[in-house]
């Protein structure tokens, strides 16, 4: 096998991390002259990021682990408008405080995984400079060197020239590509990163610094990641995997990596994980069985990243406790419930819910009656059945929900 590049780009490319670059020969020689500073930006929208935000998140710390400069915007001036890129809606507007608080909340969660405190990345928030514009002027210095024209026939304002593109939005763009000449002035910025869908944005901050500083920037994307079975990433039934632990708990992240489609397992190592390519490709050679060795790998590593090895080790120690008869059965995720509550003849399907196994009464109704739900070793049946204390193995009882979820019950007194 070859062995790992040294050159931050042909290790983003080997990763799966390239879609397209403006300039491929010119972004390797950046890399091979010295330390690059480069930045992603992220929407505040909600005070936590969720999966579908891993693909930038890993690839700055590749960059840092390369000996390179990270920059993470965390965009609460942009915030104000909302990027209008995927979007077939308007997104609703936030107060300044509130995209304050969502600043803090996503800034230290991307320290877990980049190194803010010891310099080696920076987090910003962008409304530093944009909420000092005065917007005359920014006209007059920013938006001259616009084409309207241009504008419209990138692919995130057609989507949104479909059912109205309001005049707010699409100052948006206008407002990135500032982002990226006041970093190019700050920090000597040189390279902008973002998914696929932000190629038009990008473009318009390389012209800009162009245009405004006679300099030459640069811009490059990642593939829009979609599940092998077509859908989007980060989403399951029960909602978006956040990677805030209180809103989404480490153990259930776990079970997300390790229940991924077989197809994903060797695109998702080379991604989320920094497991050596060359072990990865070795992984993905994995069929039927013998797949369930890279899954753990996946969703340990994952797990460890994000939530750190003594959560990871608990989840999986869960996980074996739950579905392989090992492992430490304390690690499952466990609610605790009190004697009385029991003694009530609870039905089934309000306890399903209460637990987290189903979302509806409606949904934990088909479940039974599809043959999946189950308390102790008694299959339930439909909506009428209840769980009594008989269903318990002394003090403790497992729910599952179809193949892939499970819950301990654990009496309150123990008795």
């Amino acid at each position: 096998m070859t062995a790992d590049p040294k050159n931050a780009l042909d290790v983003l490319k080997r990763r799966g991390f390239y879609k397209q670059c403006t300039d491929e020969e010119a972004v390797r020689k950046l890399f091979d002259g010295g330390k690059v500073a480069a930045y992603i930006g992220f929407d505040p929208t909600a005070k936590s990021l969720h999966v579908g935000s891993l693909v930038p998140i890993m690839a700055l710390k590749h960059l840092e682990r390369a000996g390179h400069r990270p920059i993470a915007v965390v965009g609460g001036g942009t915030g104000l408008i909302g990027d209008p890129s995927g979007k077939t809606e308007q997104r609703k507007l936030l107060t300044r405080e509130l995209l304050r608080q969502n600043y803090e909340a996503i800034r230290a969660q991307l320290g877990k995984f980049l190194d803010f405190r010891g310099g080696a990345a920076t987090a910003v928030d962008n409304a530093e400079w944009i909420d000092e514009l005065n917007y005359v002027d920014f006209l007059r210095k920013v938006g001259r060197h616009f084409s309207v024209n241009k504008m419209l026939s990138y692919e995130a304002y057609k989507l949104r020239m479909e059912k109205g593109l309001s005049f707010l939005e699409f100052n948006y763009q206008l407002l990135q590509a500032y982002d990226f000449l006041v970093l190019f002035r700050r920090y000597g910025c040189r390279l902008q990163m973002g998914g696929d869908d932000q190629w038009g944005n990008i473009l318009a901050g390389t012209d800009l610094v162009r245009r405004m500083d006679l300099e030459d920037v640069h811009g490059l994307t990642f593939p829009l990641l979609q599940t092998a079975s077509g859908e989007k990433m980060g989403k399951t039934a029960q909602g978006a995997v956040w990677l805030d632990a209180e809103l989404f708990t480490p153990y259930d992240y776990y079970q997300y990596w390790v229940n991924c489609d077989d197809r994903d397992v060797e695109r998702f190592l080379g991604l989320f994980t920094f497991v050596p390519m060359r072990d990865v490709w070795e992984l993905g050679k994995l069929k039927g069985a013998e797949i369930r060795e890279a899954k753990q790998l996946l969703a340990f590593e994952a797990t460890a990243i994000c939530h750190g090895v003594a959560q990871a080790e608990k989840a999986k120690e869960g996980a074996l406790a739950a579905f392989g008869g090992s492992g430490d059965i304390e690690s499952m995720p466990t609610v605790k419930m009190s004697r009385e509550t029991l003694s009530s003849n609870l039905r089934a399907t309000d306890l399903f819910v209460e637990v987290g196994l189903c979302q509806s009464k409606g949904q934990a109704s088909k479940l039974f009656k599809g043959g999946g739900g189950f308390a102790g070793e008694r299959r339930l049946e439909d909506h009428t059945d209840v769980v009594t204390l008989d269903d318990f193995d002394g003090s403790e009882l497992i729910l599952r929900a179809g193949k892939k979820k499970r819950m301990r019950i654990v009496l309150e007194d123990g008795r």
